[in-house]
């Protein structure tokens, strides 16, 4: 008998996306990707700082495409 999909994850908080969207915009004065700069909104937000160039930690993907898509949003 094959075993039970995992439950899906609960949706990210719509308060907190809107944050680290808000938070990715403070990056694009270093570079204008919006993709990096979610990224590292979202990684600062998980693990406590910034990511540093060989940092291979994961972030939680259905909050980093949140972000990414309310960051869209926002232009």
């Amino acid at each position: 008998m094959p075993a039970d999909p995992l439950p899906a994850s609960p949706l990210p908080d719509p308060h907190l996306v809107g944050r680290l969207a808000e938070a990715a915009r403070e990056f694009d004065a270093t570079a204008s990707d919006p993709e990096r700069n979610c990224w590292m909104a979202v990684h600062r937000h998980v693990h406590g700082v910034l990511p540093s160039e060989y940092d291979i930690r994961e972030v939680p993907e259905e909050l980093y495409l949140a972000v990414l898509a309310r960051r869209r949003e926002l232009g």
